[in-house]
């Protein structure tokens, strides 16, 4: 047996990821996957298409639905997935440092669900259900730009209008407006969420990262540098010394 929870206004949001097939960019077959964040009591979703579920990915995709909802939750409900959790016996838990530095920076609980309990966070992963079932049957997409703006119409125009759970009279959106102002504010300075790591090339004036490889000046052949990728750019450094700049490509080759 099962008792419904009511959340407070502003108290807890939940996240998760969803697969949801592939995508063909060039000549490179990518996986979609979405990064989900709904607000537990209005059920207000926010959600975009990634291409993978890196570290990076995840903690951008909180920055984005903070921006979007106009806050920060008190507390953040995880399954045991390895951007939250990197170890877990019994209720000892060591956190991702990554994800502890960040929730830090925007003063948010992070929550991991118990192991093999996924209904303690139901609100996310029906949200997710609903996505798949509602939205994301049969549609087709020219590239993630256009995954993303049929994503977000749907979500304006659908999703965040529908009747809210818990008084059917009144819309999520309605409810939402309820919570909004008490959420946490959102820092002066957000923080980076870029891909960072080590690198050199071989003998050919090259780096190697995600499929595809980016120039750099002759004389840096195989000196250690630093790769920092974004989600549109990628640069690569000598010590503090930015070196190189390119355009992210997701095809392949």
């Amino acid at each position: 047996a099962y008792l419904a929870l009511n959340m407070l206004p502003g108290d807890q949001a939940q996240v998760d990821w969803g697969h949801f097939g592939t995508i063909q960019i060039g000549r490179a077959v990518r996986k979609l996957s979405m990064f989900v964040l709904t607000c537990s009591y209005s059920r207000r979703v926010y959600a975009r298409f990634t291409l993978d579920q890196t570290l990076e990915s995840f903690l951008r995709g909180h920055v984005a639905a903070f921006r979007e909802i106009g806050g920060v939750p008190l507390m953040i409900l995880y399954d045991n997935l390895k951007a939250a959790v990197l170890e877990r016996i019994g209720t000892a838990i060591r956190f991702n440092p990554a994800l502890l530095e960040f929730a830090g920076q925007f003063h948010f609980r992070p929550v991991p669900c118990n192991v093999a309990a996924g209904w303690e966070k139901g609100r996310v992963e029906r949200t997710i259900g609903y996505l798949r079932t509602s939205y994301a049957a049969a549609r087709t997409y020219r590239d993630l730009d256009d995954a993303n703006a049929q994503l977000r119409r749907w979500l304006d125009e659908v999703c965040n209008v529908r009747p809210w759970p818990q008084d059917r009279t009144r819309t999520v959106a309605d409810a939402f407006a309820d919570e909004q102002p008490l959420w946490l504010p959102l820092p002066v300075h957000m923080p980076s969420t870029d891909h960072v790591r080590a690198t050199r090339s071989g003998k050919t004036p090259y780096v190697r990262f995600d499929l595809n490889d980016y120039t750099i000046p002759h004389t840096l052949v195989r000196k250690p540098l630093t790769l920092v990728a974004g989600e549109s750019t990628v640069r690569v450094l000598n010590g503090a010394l930015e070196v190189a700049r390119h355009v992210r490509s997701y095809d392949r080759g």
